[in-house]
């Protein structure tokens, strides 16, 4: 189940949502994502987090910001 691989535990960073069994903030993923780095470059730096689960924490990111996401709706426009 893809809901194992992130957990969030007072105890572990403070409850921060980290990788299963590890230490890594999943924001660490789209920290080095969004600051231009590859997956391999997180990987390499963070090599007790999977592939797969890097992988899969990307798939629930993108279930969850656009296949659920509302349908767009149309802004009306004032013509001056």
């Amino acid at each position: 189940m893809k809901l194992d691989i992130i957990q969030c535990n007072p105890q572990i960073m403070g409850g921060t949502p980290v990788f299963t069994g590890t230490r890594v903030p999943l924001k660490n993923l789209f920290d080095y994502l969004s600051g231009g780095e590859n997956l391999d470059s997180f990987l390499e730096d963070f090599p007790s987090v999977s592939r797969a689960n890097a992988l899969a924490a990307l798939e629930m990111a993108h279930e969850s910001l656009v296949d659920h996401a509302p349908p767009a709706r149309r802004i009306a426009t004032e013509k001056a």
